[in-house]
């Protein structure tokens, strides 16, 4: 049975040998030393680093920042904890995890019918100019979901274009582009267009993201107080259609903002999708939700909606490719394996993959359960 942590303080959090709930305690240490030894490469200082290696002016950041900390993270199974490092309790920035909070925010507007289909066009809903050209009005909910919206324009003084071609390891293996594409024929790691998500969620919503997802998700899964979600400060100021001017959020650090959070709140974050977006007997975010936010994108199976998936094992190597993350830059991460019932978080680990794959490990070996 899954166990759900009382609200707020992490002390009251249970803890278990791993033994008790059927993990191998030699290979999940294995899997701790591994996360503490393989620090990022990066300064303390945050402002210093460009993680995509931008060209002036789009080199500086807009949004906050703060000093990172050192490598940390924990372990849940059946949502107790079974291991822990680092400072887990240490608020730092997030990177792009945060796009699966703004994923789980659209997951909230489809269940109150404030988003009719996720296949339907954002400008149906969304009346701010932002999808009114030919190219823009074909952009659905769920291509700016998947990343392949191909949305044109420039938000908040940036254009999508300092995103084309952003490679990594896990997409190397996906095609280059010599060209502007028609929404939903390309998948791209933009983080323009999700910030043009966030916007237009806003929009819908006409609250700040923010406060819907604390009243509607954080608090229900009794998540702290220390969290903090910022955009770009007066650069993403917008004006909603009852004249108040508010902060339109940033889905990750690339130019600052994003998700200030403690590697706890990520964990119940984490165990709240394991659980099928249960929390206990209370249900926070539809199962029907979870089906779609997990459905491969058929033009990058490796990603659902604004999570990283582990199809034919390309993520998350040797983990059961029912598993699932919010990742981003800087080895923040919240891996949710399903098969074996863990939420694995890392903050600035320069190896995900290899923590993930030895918990993994770790569970594979059938202990008998502690009564």
């Amino acid at each position: 049975m899954t166990y759900f942590p009382p609200p707020g303080a992490t002390a009251a959090w249970s803890r278990k040998r791993p033994e008790e709930l059927g993990l191998d305690p030699v290979r999940l240490n294995d899997a701790v030393v591994f996360a503490k030894t393989h620090d990022m490469p990066w300064p303390r200082d945050l402002t210093k680093v460009n993680v995509s290696n931008d060209k002036p002016p789009f080199d500086r950041k807009l949004g906050p920042m703060k000093p990172r900390g050192h490598p940390s993270g924990l372990v849940l199974k059946d949502g107790h904890v079974v291991a822990e490092w680092g400072e887990p309790e240490r608020v730092d920035v997030t990177y792009s995890a945060t796009k699966s909070y703004v994923s789980a925010v659209a997951g909230l507007a489809v269940d109150r019918g404030l988003i009719r289909s996720v296949d339907e066009p954002v400008g149906k809903n969304v009346d701010d100019g932002g999808f009114d050209s030919a190219q823009n009005s074909r952009v659905t909910w769920r291509s700016l979901l998947q990343q392949t919206s191909e949305w044109e324009g420039t938000l908040f003084g940036l254009p999508d274009t300092v995103d084309w071609n952003r490679r990594s390891m896990e997409t190397a293996h996906l095609p280059m582009r010599d060209s502007r594409k028609a929404p939903g024929e390309h998948w791209e790691y933009n983080d323009v267009r999700v910030n043009r998500l966030a916007l237009a969620l806003l929009r819908i919503w006409n609250e700040p993201l923010p406060a819907v997802i604390k009243r509607l998700l954080m608090d229900p899964i009794g998540a702290t107080n220390t969290w903090e979600w910022h955009g770009y400060a007066e650069h993403s100021m917008v004006t909603l259609n009852d004249g108040r001017r508010v902060e339109s959020v940033s889905g990750g650090a690339h130019w600052g903002g994003g998700l200030f959070i403690n590697s706890y709140d990520h964990a119940r974050f984490g165990l709240l999708f394991l659980n099928r977006g249960c929390w206990g007997p209370q249900r926070v975010i539809s199962e029907a939700w979870l089906n779609l936010m997990l459905q491969p994108c058929p033009r990058n199976p490796s990603y659902g909606f604004l999570w990283w998936l582990n199809s034919s094992h390309l993520r998350f190597g040797s983990a059961p490719e029912s598993a699932f993350g919010a990742l981003g830059a800087g080895g923040n991460a919240v891996v949710a394996d399903p098969e074996h019932g863990t939420v694995t978080v890392t903050r600035w680990c320069s190896d995900v993959r290899g923590v993930v794959e030895r918990v993994a490990a770790a569970s594979s070996r059938s202990l008998p359960h502690t009564p």
